[in-house]
């Protein structure tokens, strides 16, 4: 680590609503420490009827972007002056920056999750069919990412099933959509399950699920962090699956973006992610 800080005047934040839970000023504050960056980050509560505003104060540079989260994804894809093909294929972007006065839209989410799998349990795209469970925000950029891998099968499964559709029409293919009864029955010989609702947050009931009907060494992942260990990666565990927890797909999706606003590229390490786990009061 450089001891001696860098002087430049940069801002990010997170904005969204609510704002309070959101870890982000963590990650990223404890990223400007250790590279020695005299920057700053923080969270910002807005409405929706706030955020257009928002945006057309962002343009003015006071920030050199932020991060994007809920409610606000799509609409931020929409207001945004260029957007990259990956958000624009996912339809929604979590990563803003400004150049030259105009805002520029990405979203990481997809980075965060695969990267989170690779480094976690590697050759798990090997598998040929994926189940994934809701269809919210979060499941487009996951979705999309399992397409660009090249996964054969995937089955998007949702209480209700027109959000369900949507997303299968929007990225055609692999996907199609199935009702939350059908499950089980999905899971058959499936080599990859994830959990992209909110069912098992804060140890939340979730239906009894067949995982041992899931391939020999199948892997099942969640994107709720709090508990680490869901009830969904519980219950897959005691049938011998491998199991990833979500902190580091939260993790893994900041790198991007603070590197376009503080020009450095920083590392996830087991330092960080004990410090998020501390703050959550979770234990690795």
């Amino acid at each position: 680590m450089n001891d001696s800080r860098e002087t430049i005047d940069a801002k990010a934040f997170v904005a969204g609503y609510p704002i309070a839970h959101s870890r982000s000023p963590l990650i990223h504050r404890y990223w400007l420490s250790q590279l020695g960056i005299a920057g700053s980050y923080e969270k910002i509560a807005v409405t929706p009827e706030a955020f257009p505003d928002f945006l057309d104060a962002l343009r003015s540079g006071e920030f050199r972007g932020g991060n994007i989260t809920i409610p606000h994804k799509e609409a931020a894809l929409k207001l945004s002056d260029v957007v990259d093909p990956v958000a624009e294929a996912i339809g929604a972007a979590n990563t803003l920056w400004v150049e030259d006065g105009l805002i520029h839209a990405t979203n990481t989410d997809e980075t965060g999750f695969l990267a989170n799998l690779d480094a976690s349990a590697p050759g798990w795209d090997a598998c040929d069919t994926a189940v994934v469970l809701g269809a919210g925000g979060a499941s487009r950029a996951i979705l999309h990412g399992l397409c660009e891998r090249g996964i054969k099968q995937i089955y998007v499964v949702n209480r209700t099933i027109e959000r369900a559709k949507e997303l299968a029409d929007r990225f055609g293919g692999a996907i199609s959509a199935h009702r939350l009864e059908a499950l089980d029955e999905l899971l058959v010989g499936a080599g990859l399950f994830v959990n992209t609702s909110s069912l098992g947050m804060d140890n939340s009931p979730v239906p009894t699920l067949g995982f041992d009907h899931m391939l020999p060494h199948s892997v099942v992942t969640d994107i709720v962090y709090v508990p680490l260990k869901t009830p969904f990666m519980l219950a897959a565990e005691t049938v011998g699956m491998r199991t990833v927890d979500g902190l580091g797909m939260l993790l893994h999706q900041a790198v991007p973006g603070f590197e376009k606003w503080f020009g450095v590229r920083p590392e996830v390490t087991p330092e960080l992610r004990n410090l998020v786990l501390s703050d959550i009061g979770q234990h690795s």
